[in-house]
């Protein structure tokens, strides 16, 4: 497929051109004193046939000679070592100085990402891959950035867990450019996203990124623009098969947390970095899709929120199907809510992580382009990759067939069902994790330990 074929020739082309300008000053140096020694040589050199003086000062001037000859033989080859050192820097991409000469604007990218593979989006997590890893990868590839994340002004609006997907995240840093004068950071593009002579960041960097990860398009932002701090709100889906669940008993529980909260019975805590788990949730919606299998329906839960815990989704989703599975009833979640009368989280399961996906970030004044050429390979790539996915789902369905529903295979799972309702011990019930407080005591002990 094109948009995940080589890097962009043009692209490479165009950069190695621009840091030549960059170096020509030095190299061109080398070469005028060059060009000097060897006049000074060849009038030397004529005055040396010329020359009758003793055999001893004829030696001594051959001697002479020779060394401007060498000392010339030398410049020639350290031109050559700068020529071929500074070629190599190019092709790297870690030119950092000759980088910084280059024009260069702030972006935000808005990216999608399949996470099933990925060790979440942050590459702090200390494993690999991570898709922030793979974009930094692509960024470089097409030397489209220079310095450090700190240089760069990077930001991300949200760093999703292991397994979840996004088709809304965004990222801002500084990118080259082609324009060496724009009027401040807005516009350079036309109604459809043309970029008027401007890179196109997204048919550039889709060439080589990875498949399961595509960026949707860019939009010039200013400079004190934060991906994470000038997000008004972020909205996640989570889907859901219905199967037995009372969807009635999980729609009603689920408005209980529309406003704001404390949110830390509902988190994975992180007390060494987080000291409020005050959150607002803008809106909790539930709905079916159009895709069934058999006689089961999709459904899916939108949540609309300015910011999220560590978690925090997947926890209150967990609870949810406690709810609609009859295990709990939906008060259970002011119960929950109310840290007074239950500072402790009770323990239980996350709801899994793959179908949950950041469906986008919102900005006020911020248009994501996306030229015509990128938006129709983007269009063709995700086509591909659908029909891929519901090969492998057709592959699964085969491998289910094969099995016979049986009267015995059908008491067994009645007999499971019975087992595991006798067995369920209900929230209030639990054990707790250690509150807040304690985790802080604790904290604060280990570290006036160490000090």
């Amino acid at each position: 497929m094109n948009g995940t074929a080589g890097c962009d020739t043009t692209a490479t082309s165009s950069c190695e051109m621009d840091l030549s300008e960059v170096l020509q000053s030095e190299i061109q140096y080398l070469r005028n004193k060059v060009k000097e020694l060897e006049s000074e040589n060849a009038k030397l050199s004529a005055l040396l046939s010329n020359c009758h003086c003793q055999q001893g000062n004829d030696a001594s001037s051959t001697l002479e000679s020779r060394g401007l000859v060498e000392e010339v033989g030398r410049l020639n080859l350290g031109c050559k070592e700068v020529n071929m050192r500074k070629t190599k820097e190019i092709n790297s991409g870690h030119c950092t100085t000759a980088m910084l000469d280059l024009p260069k604007r702030y972006v935000a990218l808005k990216i999608m990402y399949f996470g099933q593979r990925f060790y979440g989006f942050a590459s702090e997590a200390q494993m690999d891959p991570t898709v922030e890893s793979e974009v930094f990868k692509a960024l470089d590839k097409t030397r489209l950035i220079f310095g450090n994340k700190k240089e760069l002004q990077y930001s991300r609006c949200g760093r999703t867990d292991k397994g979840v997907s996004s088709v809304g995240q965004v990222i801002a840093l500084y990118l080259r450019s082609n324009l060496k004068q724009f009027k401040g950071n807005n516009g350079c593009c036309g109604e459809n996203g043309e970029s008027c002579g401007e890179i196109d960041y997204v048919r550039v960097l889709n060439k080589v990124l990875p498949v399961d990860i595509r960026v949707l398009g860019w939009s010039p932002v200013p400079i004190d623009f934060s991906a994470r701090f000038s997000c008004l709100s972020r909205v996640y889906k989570y889907f859901f098969w219905r199967g037995n669940l009372d969807v009635m008993a999980m729609e009603t529980a689920s408005q209980k947390f529309v406003g704001e909260h404390d949110f830390r019975n509902f988190c994975k805590m992180d007390a060494a970095n987080v000291h409020n788990y005050r959150r607002h949730i803008i809106s909790f919606e539930m709905f079916p899709c159009n895709e069934s299998f058999e006689s089961d329906q999709l459904w899916v839960m939108k949540i609309r929120g300015s910011a999220f815990l560590w978690h925090q989704i997947r926890c209150m989703v967990a609870v949810l199907f406690l709810i609609g599975q009859g295990f709990e009833s939906p008060n259970v979640i002011d119960l929950l809510l109310d840290i007074e009368r239950m500072p402790r989280k009770p323990q239980y399961i996350m709801a899994p992580e793959i179908p949950l996906v950041l469906q986008c970030c919102e900005f006020e004044g911020v248009t994501f382009f996306c030229s015509s050429d990128a938006k129709q390979a983007l269009h063709e790539h995700l086509v591909r990759e659908c029909l891929s996915y519901k090969v492998q789902a057709t592959i699964f369905h085969e491998a289910l067939l094969s099995f016979s529903s049986t009267e015995y295979d059908n008491d067994v799972m009645k007999t499971r069902t019975r087992r595991k309702e006798a067995s369920y011990v209900p929230l209030m019930s639990r054990p707790t994790e250690p509150s807040y407080e304690e985790r802080r005591t604790k904290l604060d002990a280990r570290i006036q330990t160490r000090e």
